[in-house]
Formats: C-alpha cells, structure tokens, sequence
C-alpha cells in the first residue's frame, strides 16, 4: 500500500519542521509539500494533489477557513485543522473550518509537540484520509415503519465530522418540532461552550448544556439538550444525570451509555440516530434501542466524514433504517409527528 501523502500548512518554520518529522516517523506517511500561508497552499494543493493536509488555522494573508473554502472549492481533499481553544472566539473560528469542509480538528499543543499529540494527530489523519469503503446494504433502505405508541424523545450520537452534520440537522428543524433532543458528541472542555454558541446561531430550536437532575423536557417544548464533555450523560426515573463513570470506548461521554439508558426508560417511544464518528460507540447502544423497540436510524456513507460508528450498528444489526444526511431532519420530524392508527394500545 503506497504511503499517504501530506501537504503540511503552517507559517511557523519551526513547527513545520517539527510536523514533518512527526509524519517521517511512520512509514505509512510522506510529506510532499509545505506551505507557510493559504495562497501557498492552495497552489501547492492543485498542483501536488496530496492525499490529505494538516492545516493551522492562524495563517497570515488567507487565513485558515477562507483557505479550506478555496480548497474544497477547487480541489477537494481531506483537511485536518488545528488550532488553539483557549477562548470562544477560537472555537467558533474552528467551527467555521469544519463547516468550510475540513474533515477533523485537532488542538494544537501549546509549547512543543510531544510524542502524545503526534500520535493522536497521525491517527486522526489517516482516518481523515481513508474513511470504510463498506456498502450499506439495499434492505436496510425501506420506507418507515411506525411504532405503536407516539414518540416521546430523539437520541443522537455523532463524533468525527459531528459538528458539521449537527448544524445541518438543526437548520433543517422546524421551530415546533415537537419532541426533545439529546445529544452525545465527543467534545473536549475547551470546545463545548463554543459548540452551544456555534449551533445555536443556526438552529430553530434552543440549544444548552444539560443540567445534573433535570427533569427530562415535555413534549411540544422543542429542545437540543448535550451532554458535558467528560461526563457521561444518562436517564434515570424521568431525569438526566451528569456522571462521571468509566470511559466508553474511550469517550466519555459515550453514546452507548445515552442509547442504552434511554433505551430502558423510554424504550419503543425513542427515535435513535447515529451520525458520522470514528469508532464503534453507539453501536451496542444503538442495538438495545432496537430490541426495545425503538425507531433506529443512521447517517449513509455516502454523507459521512468518516462512516465508523454507522457502519459498526449497521454491522450488529441494530439499524432500521439508512439515510442521508440531508433526508434526517425530515425524516425525524415526520416520524415525530406520527400518532397511533385507530384502535392501537
């Protein structure tokens, strides 16, 4: 298998260097270009065609989410950004680039490179650059099946790529939709205000953190209500709980962990929905939402960032349905305005 060939984006000299020795490390990688500003790398990008790029947001000139728009625009690869978070600006900015089309973010350490974050950072790009090839198959595409009982509550877990297909769905919500939210994305704590702000600026409906013992919001109180970064978050006798339990497949919070308490509280009344994420998290979760009896939907591959954590529920059977991205708001509301057909319990 030929090596994955990088173009490194980074006004620092030093850090460059420091990049390009991180990438040389690993056999799978070979850098092919660097560029110290976005015109540069927007002209090295078209004429190199690289496999993915590694991009700091803070470029002098074109910065950062101007030059993933002109990419993407102009020669469509997997970029991975990183950027400090230390205020909200900087996440918002961020969020930007990902909306702009960058395919993952990675925090950019504040010093020095240690051998931590450059392997993060080296994991994260070949999943940005290589994503599963698997095919959904035709019979998880039927037309919907409804429920005996009206819907009582949306779950949604997302990771890689997130963000981007949270603000899509959002966007597309009416104002009345009727039916609470609850959602799981891996988030760190520098990112998670900013993530409120960023999706509350394009949503229809209301956008907060949850809250440790709340009592979980009536129906026809439309509401996206998302977990803490490293807390889990759970129901419980009608509340939602904030806890600080193990890791997850090494997320906490862990969709599984929602899926799977929802789906003993509320069961068949759910609407379950797995969006793009690297990973398997959500897919045991997604199952015993399936056997509870609930409606479970996932994200197609076509339309994901990265098709991991769909492809492993679809794997273990726990998905009824497969859509794309821009059918699920839709698809979501329909199905939560659906009621009981005449003489059903």
């Amino acid at each position: 298998m030929s090596a994955l060939r990088v173009l490194i984006v980074e006004d620092s000299v030093m850090v460059r260097r420091r990049l390009a020795d991180a990438f040389a490390e690993d056999p799978a990688f070979t850098v092919v270009g660097e560029a110290g500003d976005g015109e540069r790398a927007l002209e090295l990008c078209q004429r190199l065609r690289p496999d993915v790029v590694t991009m700091d947001l803070m470029l002098p000139g074109m910065n950062g989410v101007e030059t993933t728009r002109r990419i993407m625009a102009n020669c469509p690869t997997p970029i991975v950004v990183f950027s400090g978070m230390e205020n909200r600006t900087m996440g918002l900015y961020l969020l930007d680039a990902l909306t702009a089309g960058a395919v993952d973010a990675v925090e950019k350490p504040t010093r020095f490179i240690s051998s931590e974050w450059a392997e993060e950072l080296l994991t994260r790009v070949k999943q940005a650059a290589r994503s599963p090839s698997a095919q959904v198959p035709e019979h998880l595409r039927p037309e919907p099946t409804w429920p005996r009982f009206p819907p009582r509550l949306v779950v949604i877990g997302a990771s890689t790529g997130g963000p981007a297909a949270m603000r899509g769905i959002v966007q597309q919500l009416p104002p009345d939709f009727p039916l609470p939210i609850l959602l799981v994305m891996h988030l760190s704590e520098k990112f998670e205000t900013s993530m409120v702000d960023w999706l509350s600026k394009s949503a229809t409906i209301p956008v907060r953190h949850a809250v440790d013992g709340e009592l979980l919001p009536p129906t026809g109180r439309p509401v996206l209500i998302m977990a803490r970064a490293n807390r889990h978050l759970a129901m419980r006798d009608g509340r939602l709980w904030l806890t600080n339990a193990p890791e997850r497949h090494s997320s906490r919070p862990s969709v599984d962990v929602l899926f799977e308490s929802v789906a003993r509280e509320v069961g068949s009344r759910t609407i379950g929905c797995l969006l793009t994420g690297m990973g398997r998290d959500g897919a045991e979760g997604m199952m015993a939402l399936r056997r509870a009896g609930a409606m479970t939907l996932a994200q197609d591959e076509s339309s994901c960032v990265v098709f991991g954590m769909p492809l492993e529920a679809i794997r273990l059977g726990a998905v009824r349905h497969v859509l794309p991205l821009k059918d699920i708001p839709s698809w979501i509301d329909g199905f939560a305005r659906r009621r009981p057909e005449a003489g059903q319990a």
